[in-house]
Parts: C-alpha cells; sequence; structure tokens
C-alpha cells in the first residue's frame, strides 16, 4: 500500500507536470530530462527534438557516443592492487521523426560485467514536455543522474551508488523552461526489479519524481523522491541538493533520509558535500581541478529479509574524506586523468567490504 506521503508526493509530481504543460519555451534543440546543465557538467546524448517539420536522409543517421574508463586501484588498508576497465560504454541516439527520439546505450565493461543500459524512445508532443517509454535512468539525486564521464570523483557518494537505483523499466513525463524562472520537472513510474528482472507481473510499482530550479545564475536546486518496494517493504527516499557555480569554484550538498513502512527498520540518513576548483591552463591540458568530498551514510537496507525473516542492516554506516586532482584535455574527444584517495571511517571495521577501504584510485576517462 502507499502511504499518505507517498501519494502527496506522486501528487506534486502530476501537477507540476500538469502546470508545466501550459508554460513555453523557444528552443527544444538542447531539452535535458534531468537537466543538468546547471551542474558544472552536463549531459547531451539523451535524445533531441529537430528544429524542422521535415527529415532528410542525414537526420535518420545516429549519433554515435563512447566512454572509457579505466584504472588502477592501491587498498592501503588490505596492502592489495587491481587494474579495472571499469566502464566501456557505446551509445546511439537519433530520431525517426522530428519529434520522437531514440537512445540504445550499452556497457562492454562494468567492471567486467555486459550490461544493456538506456533502451528508450523519447517523444516531444508540446514544447518542453517529453514523455519516455523503456529502460532509463531514475530521476533521483543529481550525483545518481551523472554519466561517468561527468563524475567529479572516481566514485560516486553514498546517496548514488548505495541507496538510490540508477536504472529501471518504466515510463516517465518530463518538462524543462529555460526562460524566466528556468525549472524542469520529471515523474516517472517504474517496475521496481531493475534492469534484470522484466517479465515478473508486479502488484505494485515504483515512483519516482525530480524537481530542479535556478533561484539564481549561481544556485540549483533539486527536490527529488522516490517510492519503491523490491521485496515485501515499501520504502520511501526523500533527496535536496543544491548546487553552486562562482569563480572557478564548484559546490555541492545533498542530504537523502529514507524510511520504511511499518517501521521494520530504523530510517537511514546520507549526506554528501564537495568543493572543486577549476584552474585554467595554457598547455597540453586546458584545466587542472583540486576537489575534496566528505559523505557518509547510516545502516541501512536494501528491502530484504536475512534468512530468520528479519530486516536488519545490509549494507553499513560509515564516512569517506575523498580528496583528488584531475586533469582535463579538451574537446573533440574529452580525456581526463582522475587521482584520487579515499579514507573511510567506521564504527565496525569487520563489517567493511572489500571494495569500501582506504585506496588510491588513478583512472583515465575518455569520451568521444
Amino acid at each position: 500500500m502507499i502511504n499518505k506521503h507517498t501519494l502527496l508526493w506522486m501528487l506534486f509530481g502530476c501537477a507540476s507536470v500538469t502546470f508545466a504543460q501550459t508554460a513555453h519555451t523557444d528552443s527544444l534543440s538542447n531539452f535535458s530530462l534531468f537537466d543538468l546543465e546547471n551542474t558544472g557538467k552536463a549531459d547531451v546524448d539523451e535524445g533531441k527534438v529537430l528544429d524542422t517539420k521535415k527529415m532528410e536522409a542525414k537526420d535518420y543517421a545516429p549519433e554515435i557516443h563512447g566512454t572509457l574508463r579505466s584504472r588502477y586501484e592501491y587498498c592501503s588498508t588490505l596492502d592489495a592492487s587491481r587494474f579495472q576497465v571499469r566502464n566501456a560504454r557505446v551509445s546511439f541516439t537519433g530520431n525517426v521523426h522530428p519529434l520522437v527520439a531514440y537512445k540504445a546505450e550499452i556497457d562492454l565493461s562494468d567492471a567486467g560485467v555486459t550490461r544493456m543500459l538506456d533502451a528508450y524512445i523519447r517523444v516531444f508532443p508540446t514544447k518542453g514536455l517529453a514523455l519516455t517509454l523503456g529502460q532509463m535512468k531514475v530521476p533521483f539525486s543529481t550525483d545518481n543522474l551523472r554519466s561517468p564521464h561527468l563524475l567529479y570523483f572516481a566514485n560516486r557518494s553514498f546517496i548514488a551508488k548505495e541507496i538510490s537505483g540508477l536504472r529501471d523499466v518504466g515510463f516517465t513525463a518530463g518538462y524543462t523552461l529555460t526562460e524566466k524562472f528556468p525549472f524542469s520537472v520529471v515523474a516517472g513510474v517504474y517496475n521496481g526489479a531493475g534492469i534484470y528482472q522484466q517479465k515478473e507481473w508486479h502488484n505494485t510499482m515504483c515512483f519516482a519524481t525530480r524537481a530542479t530550479f535556478d533561484p539564481s545564475k549561481y544556485i540549483n536546486i533539486s527536490l527529488n523522491f522516490q517510492s519503491f518496494e523490491p521485496d515485501s517493504v515499501r520504502m520511501n527516499a526523500y533527496d535536496v541538493g543544491l548546487l553552486s557555480n562562482f569563480f572557478g569554484f564548484h559546490a555541492e550538498v545533498e542530504y537523502l533520509y529514507k524510511t520504511y513502512n511499518g517501521n521494520v527498520f530504523k530510517p537511514a540518513h546520507a549526506f554528501t558535500g564537495l568543493l572543486s576548483y577549476d584552474l585554467p591552463l595554457e598547455k597540453v591540458f586546458n584545466k587542472i581541478s583540486f576537489m575534496g568530498r566528505y559523505d557518509m551514510m547510516t545502516d541501512n537496507n536494501r528491502g530484504f529479509k536475512n534468512t530468520l525473516g528479519q530486516y536488519e542492516a545490509d549494507d553499513f554506516e560509515r564516512q569517506r574524506i575523498t580528496a583528488g586532482v584531475s586533469l582535463t584535455l579538451a574537446k573533440p574527444i574529452l580525456a581526463e586523468l582522475r587521482v584520487n584517495y579515499e579514507k573511510y571511517f567506521y564504527t565496525n571495521w569487520n563489517l567493511a567490504d572489500p571494495s569500501e577501504q582506504d585506496k588510491l584510485v588513478i583512472e583515465i576517462v575518455a569520451r568521444f
């Protein structure tokens, strides 16, 4: 059953979309469902409106994008190291009609595993409005929505990696306004079982909504909600984020609060805050970035019972401080060298996952 808090957030999302349909925007070619334009790093291959009434032969040709991300890691607490191909992504985006776009993206090596990521069709029935059906990112959390080449650090925040789901199969309605008071809103319904359980029938669905707005050219605020039930308990996650760009700095904070119906597990909290500074360079690299991040999470349960039929922590309380330096090459091919060091703090080190311990990460990212 959906509780009153879930219903209120769903109504908020639907009301926002309904209101948005009465507004207008001059340009649809830069439509972004998740509005990451003001986050300092923007994605451009989500599918777009063509500024033409009749398509020519060249308009049917898909755009091809690729991302390669390889890394070396040394874990100081284990005195061990490893190499990884963290991502080897290829995506195809294009149009079959000026108002009908598509995207298909596959990761040939997500740490050695092949995964189909995005597979959707997007329709633009009116100015600023987009309807999407298929497999896609769930509209929740700013860091969750960034593609690998847009990340500030080699690893995502706890909010994006541990608590919020990255992708699911479903339907979304989104609207973006770029004039006067810029904002975007997207609301969606999904299977709630991730991208690998698509044949099952579901008595309950997952719901998500995200709204972002820019009160000034220096500030972006996001409000996020997600309600999901992977097994037998419904969980509701509330997330708020704020980011700002000023004088070469990028600052960002995000907080998440997660509850469990019936209080079967105590509420979970997570927080992340980062600061980055870009220093322009004139030779070889076009900039060097210095950055730091603090993030934390309390004990979390992913929605499943243990062998005794009880809900207990399956993702444990911890804190992390990350320091990083990145060197970036200019377009047409984006290339970035990231050097990060992650320091972890556990209340009980015996519960620490081998991949979530003190480590040095040296990563090279290429985007074409």
